[in-house]
Order: structure tokens, then sequence, then C-alpha cells
């Protein structure tokens, strides 16, 4: 018999190694202090002359914003996680959402459509998983902490 709990986890531990493939990616980029991410579109060394960071700042902080979304993805499923109030969770799991998506959207975009970022087919449905991930990371979060109105 499959336990409905924990087959609502799945989408949680796949986010969660999403977001620290994406961190291990940041920082490999990081070391080198080059922009832009593994397998995904160069970025010229004009573009990142004129960036507003230096590199490997921008790339060990991007790690850590993939570790900090692993984290946040996995304290949807723990029970120290599920401790936390909706009022803080919900909106931080929105904010995700929000940031992770929008890169989604560019990489679905251009990689389907083309706006000139070099980003392929594959990065675009690389991006509709994800964000299909975090969705369904955060339903399964909501469905989890509802409380019941007994009637």
């Amino acid at each position: 018999m499959v336990d409905p709990a924990s087959s609502r986890r799945w989408p949680a531990y796949a986010m969660a190694v999403v977001f620290l493939g994406y961190a291990v990616g940041k920082a490999a980029f990081a070391a080198q202090s080059r922009l832009g991410f593994p397998g995904g579109p160069p970025v010229s060394a004009a573009e990142a002359d004129a960036y507003f960071l230096d590199p490997a700042v921008a790339q060990w902080s991007a790690a850590a914003t993939g570790v900090l979304g692993a984290s946040l993805a996995l304290a949807t499923v723990t029970p120290l996680g599920r401790r936390v109030s909706r009022a803080v969770m919900l909106p931080a799991l929105a904010g995700m959402l929000l940031a992770v998506g929008g890169g989604a959207v560019i990489m679905i975009l251009d990689g389907f459509v083309g706006l000139g970022v070099g980003w392929r087919w594959y990065h675009g449905v690389l991006g509709l998983v994800v964000i299909g991930l975090l969705l369904a990371t955060i339903r399964s979060y909501e469905t989890a902490t509802r409380r019941r109105v007994a009637g």
C-alpha cells in the first residue's frame, strides 16, 4: 500500500535535487570566476566585464541561493519545516516561485521561441519541468498543512 503522505513528498525531494544541482553548477563557475552555467549559453567577456558584480561573488551568491532553495523545498516535507507557520512558509514559497519561475520562463521562451539569449529547446523543457515541480511542491505543502474543519 502506498502511503499518501510520502507520495506527496517526491516533488519536494526532486526540487531539492534540482536546486542542489544549480548550486553545484554555480559553484563550479564561481571557482573559475565565470558568469553563466555549465551547459547553458556562453557569457561573453564583454558581458562579464559590464556585469555589476564580480563574477565570482555573483556565482557564489547564486550557489548560496541554490542551497537555500533546496533547504526550503526540504522544509516543506520535514517535521521541523512543517512546524513553521504557513503565514511564513507560503509567502516564502511564493517568492521562490516568482524568482525561479521568472528564470524558467526566460529559458522556456528562449528555448522554444528564441529571445537571443542562447537557451536551447531542451532548456525550455527543463524550465517547464522545474515550474511543474515547484508548483507540485507548493501544492503538496499546502495540502499537507491545511487544517481540516470538522463538519
